[in-house]
């Protein structure tokens, strides 16, 4: 009965203990985080009290108002960056020209040819022929990249191969 005693004794002596050390770290635990709890708030009150005490909600506020701002000026640029890449595609920007003698024996190359050509291949060629008794000048429509309507010299379909050759694209930009 005795040594039932001690043991028993004994048991409630280590639960004690257990007890006691579980109580510590407990307690060492509950330090730590309303440590972090406060170091939080601390953190918590600078973040909401901006320039002249402003809260949170009206910094979101006021940053939302400058996206959306943003995002209207993004689209502004965008359409005008659309607009000018049609003006662009339909300006003249692909040029060449060749200087030539039309005949063998007589002067020097005194006539020419020259191809203007926007972004879709469509233009002119102009073409003037020095002569002694004068010099005539003629233009040929061109028309995706070809003329339909009057056929082209030697000469005329040099400077359209070109300026065709030039190959200056400008794409559309998307989202």
């Amino acid at each position: 009965m005795v040594s039932f005693i001690l043991a028993h004794h004994i048991g409630i002596s280590i639960l004690s203990v257990f007890s006691s050390v579980f109580a510590i770290l407990l307690l060492g635990v509950t330090l730590f985080l309303w440590r972090k709890v406060s170091r939080l708030e601390k953190t918590l009150k600078r973040f909401c009290s901006g320039a002249n005490g402003a809260q949170l909600e009206d910094v979101i506020k006021h940053t939302q108002d400058k996206l959306t701002a943003l995002d209207t000026d993004i689209q502004e640029l965008f359409e005008i960056s659309n607009k000018i890449h049609a003006l662009a595609n339909r300006s003249i920007h692909k040029v060449a020209m060749v200087r030539f003698n039309p005949f063998k024996d007589l002067g020097g190359n005194q006539s020419f040819s020259l191809a203007l050509l926007d972004g879709k291949n469509d233009g002119i060629i102009i073409s003037s022929l020095h002569t002694r008794e004068g010099t005539r000048v003629y233009s040929k429509a061109i028309t995706k990249g070809k003329s339909s309507e009057h056929e082209l010299t030697d000469e005329e379909q040099s400077i359209l191969a070109q300026a065709k050759a030039k190959n200056i694209i400008v794409a559309p930009h998307t989202k």
